[in-house]
């Protein structure tokens, strides 16, 4: 490296706008090794919760501050990171999704309760992770984001040392993450072999047509595959979201799905526009997957797994749309909207869950929740609120997000996937409508006592915040389209 390369070097780094744009996640940083200095020492110890929610905040108005800005940051230190107006909702996704586990851990774990300045520092770490996948402008810095954000969940995951289904959950997660990493650094080097360049900005104008390019771009897209789990590679999900600890489940479902699809828009103009109806196939068929093996779930957790799967085959349709020539910014703004209403929807249903699990296992499953309206109506309510939003049903965020994706269907001409979609989305129906019966329309089961939920207020006010964001997402959904526009 000459000298002039060097002064560039530092250039980049020292330009404002480089530290506009890394501030979020310099905040999260900073605030890992605070709360990691405020575990050591005994006098601080009781500052870790605000350490944790001061973090988040602060990392919060500085994306707030790159939407506020006239001109935004744009591709900083050399291109290889991103910050505008589409990262910064990103983020602003990535840390409601941390914040709501957060607030849903707290009181979750009985054995492990003496670990859990260890589950929180992982948990904070990984919406850096997140937001570094999302503003990748190189391949390099994405992988860096993904590694960042899977090894803490993979110990999350395995939190819960003593049961054997959440360590066998964390060897899933991890063995199976290991070969999807490996997979995109082999397509990387396929890529950068073929063009000599890792940029996506010089990526999206180089030539991906030969066999080499081809084959690497074929197995980044089967690595983002496995990431936001659509067919062929979702069968890890329910083995993964089952054996989890109930908060950690939440933050996998929502943020790092929304991370992995956040950089599978981006790189949509590397794809061939002719395998936009291969990819719409594998989103319908991975929509028709997870609705019937939902369908046939007695496990309520085993079910939103599933769920979740048809759900990221609902937002593969957009990467289709992408591919048959819609337009970017639609396209970006249906998948952020969709996205914020699946986060609350989601993270809401696992978050009763949570609350109720921790009053016993036997709470996973579908039958125990017959008549729970009778003992706790306010978190029947909720909860048979997130279901309507997941099953689509109008006056919440998951219609207009729904809405959406089928619309920039239509607008792609691809009328024919946007009506077997929709048809898909009324099979869901048929699960999440059995939860609501089970909730206001069965009587309980003879002798089962009614769930204690003696829970801190923090994991009450995350259920009510989830249900006024569904419901103003449906009902005012001019709130949130102005800042997408």
């Amino acid at each position: 490296m000459n000298s002039q390369s060097v002064k560039e070097v530092f250039d980049s780094v020292l330009d404002p706008m480089a530290g506009t744009a890394t501030a979020p996640i310099l905040a999260l940083g900073i605030g890992v090794v605070l709360f990691l200095v405020c575990d050591i020492v005994d006098r601080w110890k009781a500052a870790r919760g605000l350490v944790f929610v001061g973090s988040i905040a602060a990392s919060f108005v500085f994306q707030l501050r790159i939407l506020g800005l006239e001109r935004v940051p744009g591709a900083v230190l050399g291109g290889s990171l991103i910050a505008n107006e589409n990262t910064a909702l990103w983020g602003m996704i990535f840390l409601f999704a941390t914040l709501l586990a957060y607030l849903y851990a707290r009181g979750y774990y009985t054995e492990d309760k003496p670990f859990q300045p260890e589950h929180d520092a992982l948990m904070l770490s990984a919406p850096a992770g997140m937001m570094l996948m999302a503003g990748a402008g190189d391949l390099i810095v994405f992988f860096v984001g993904l590694e960042l954000l899977s090894i803490p969940l993979y110990a999350l995951a395995a939190f819960r040392r003593r049961r054997i289904e959440s360590v066998e959950a964390g060897l899933k997660y991890f063995l199976l993450g290991a070969f999807s990493s490996a997979i995109f650094v082999y397509g990387s080097a396929l890529v950068f072999a073929a063009t000599g360049t890792l940029s996506m900005a010089e990526l999206v104008q180089a030539d991906l047509s030969g066999r080499m390019g081809t084959a690497g771009i074929s197995l980044i897209a089967a690595s983002l595959f496995f990431k936001v789990s659509v067919f062929p590679f979702h069968l890890w999900v329910p083995d993964v979201y089952q054996g989890s600890p109930t908060p950690v489940t939440a933050l996998m479902a929502t943020g790092t799905k929304a991370a992995a699809f956040a950089f599978l828009l981006e790189v949509v103009p590397l794809f061939p526009s002719d395998g936009s109806w291969a990819v719409a196939g594998i989103a319908l068929l991975t929509m028709a997957l997870g609705n019937l093996g939902a369908l046939v779930q007695q496990d309520f957790k085993r079910m939103l797994a599933y769920s979740g799967v048809a759900h990221a085959g609902t937002m593969l349709l957009v990467v289709a749309a992408g591919m048959a020539g819609g337009d970017g910014d639609s396209l970006r703004s249906a998948a952020l909207y969709y996205m914020g209403a699946y986060l609350f929807t989601a993270m809401g249903a696992f978050g009763v869950l949570s609350l109720l699990e921790a009053d016993g296992q036997s709470w996973c499953r579908l039958d125990s929740l017959r008549g729970l309206a009778r003992s706790r109506p306010g978190l029947a309510a909720a909860l048979a609120l997130f279901m309507l939003s997941l099953g689509g049903i109008p006056a919440t965020g998951g219609f207009l997000g729904k809405w959406f994706v089928f619309s920039a269907l239509v607008r792609s001409d691809l009328i024919v996937v946007a009506v077997i979609g929709a048809l898909l989305s009324v099979v869901a129906l048929g699960y999440y409508l059995r939860v609501i019966v089970l909730l206001w329309m069965t009587p309980p089961e003879e002798g089962q006592a009614p769930p204690v939920t003696q829970r801190p207020l923090t994991a009450g006010l995350p259920t009510l915040a989830c249900s006024l964001f569904v419901l103003a997402m449906g009902l005012l959904p001019g709130l949130f389209l102005a800042p997408l526009s």
